[in-house]
């Protein structure tokens, strides 16, 4: 196809192939690297499981909890408990607490990771409020629960078989209300108008 163009619309063409190729590989990237680290764990990215482990052992690690909202967000957002300890493959749970003080509904989405980063692999929720977003009425206080292992092949990793603490780590952010909370919430402005 191009060779039957002349040079100067040749290397055009050419330009813009590869300009295109760019974009597309610039839109892709993000989901690329987001199913990356889902996949690995790499960057403190948790994994995900439908049930808990087969094998319990043990020994024991140590759990804290964080929780923070970025500067938009108007919730308070904190963790119950700082921390536990649990055996290395047992299912544990914990809860957060959030509360919108506010006069309308608020919707929140959580980004999560643990640390240290080398164990985002090992570590594995089951259930999580983080897996959808949340939408908190005015004045309306909730407990969320995350429910998570860490797996037993984490004794077996050069880095991991050292880690005594590991921290989960929470931010919500503000989001759009869902369509059907926002037509709700509309609906009810304009009757008390």
């Amino acid at each position: 196809m191009f060779s039957r163009m002349e040079p100067k619309h040749r290397t055009l063409a050419y330009l813009v192939a590869i300009v295109g190729t760019m974009v597309s590989l610039a839109f892709a990237s993000v989901p690329l690297y987001d199913w990356f680290c889902r996949v690995t764990g790499y960057g403190g990215t948790t994994l995900e499981a439908d049930a808990g482990s087969d094998i319990t052992l043990d020994k024991t690690i140590n759990i804290r909890f964080d929780g923070s909202l970025s500067s938009e967000m108007a919730w308070q957002f904190k963790p119950v408990e700082r921390e536990m300890d649990i055996n290395i493959g047992e299912t544990g749970i914990a809860f957060y607490e959030a509360y919108n003080p506010t006069d309308r509904p608020i919707a929140g989405s959580a980004s999560y990771n643990v640390f240290p980063f080398t164990v985002g692999g090992f570590f594995t929720k089951i259930d999580c409020f983080c897996f959808t977003e949340q939408v908190l009425q005015p004045g309306e206080r909730v407990m969320m629960p995350v429910t998570f292992y860490v797996d037993p092949e984490i004794v077996d990793d050069p880095d991991g078989k050292h880690v005594e603490s590991i921290t989960l780590s929470y931010t919500f952010y503000e989001i759009d209300l869902p369509e059907a909370q926002a037509a709700l919430d509309t609906e009810t402005s304009t009757d008390i108008n």
